[in-house]
C-alpha cells in the first residue's frame, strides 16, 4: 500500500503545489467499488470549500490521464481540519506539545490505540508520553495519527 500512496503523492503533490497549497496528505481507502481516495490540502490563509472544489477538478483531470487506480473510486479534497492527521515526521516534528491519538498497525503491550502528548522524534520514531510513561513508536508502525483539538473555555 505503501508504494500505491508514494505513485499517488508523485502525481498529487505537484499539482497542488502549483495551485498554491501544500498537500498535507493523501489517505487511500481500497474497497472495491467503494474505494475512496482522501487529498488534504493546507494553505496558511486556511482552506475554504472552493479551494477544494479547485484542486478536485485539477487532480481529478490528471488522475483521469494517467489513470493510477485501478476500477472505481470516489475523489475527496478536503483541508486536515483542527483534528488533522499526521502522515509524515515533519509534521510529527512540527506539533510537538499537543496530544495525539495513535492507531498501530499491530498491537504493543496488547493495545493499538494510544493518546498521549506528542514528545517530538527521535530519527525515524515518534515519542508519545502517557500514563508516566514514554513510548517509542517507529513511523512504519503507525497506521493512523490524528492531532486531539483543545477547546479553551
Amino acid at each position: 500500500m505503501a508504494t500505491k500512496d508514494t505513485a499517488l503523492n508523485a502525481l498529487i503533490e505537484p499539482v497542488v503545489t502549483a495551485m498554491g497549497f501544500e498537500l498535507w496528505g493523501i489517505d487511500y481507502l481500497s474497497q472495491g467499488k467503494h474505494s475512496r481516495l482522501v487529498i488534504f490540502i493546507d494553505h496558511e490563509q486556511g482552506v475554504g470549500v472552493d479551494d477544494c472544489a479547485d484542486v478536485s477538478r485539477q487532480v481529478s483531470a490528471v488522475l483521469d490521464v494517467e489513470d493510477p487506480i485501478a476500477g472505481e473510486y470516489r475523489l475527496e479534497v478536503s483541508s486536515p481540519g483542527m483534528d488533522r492527521p499526521l502522515f509524515t515526521l515533519e509534521q510529527f516534528e512540527r506539533y510537538a506539545g499537543h496530544t495525539v491519538a495513535v492507531k498501530l498497525r499491530a498491537p504493543f503491550d496488547g493495545r493499538r490505540k494510544f493518546q498521549g502528548l506528542l514528545a517530538g522524534i527521535e530519527g525515524d520514531e515518534v515519542l508519545l508520553q502517557l500514563d508516566g510513561e514514554e513510548y517509542c513508536f517507529p513511523i512504519e508502525s503507525i497506521d493512523q495519527a490524528r492531532i486531539v483539538p483543545r477547546f479553551e473555555a
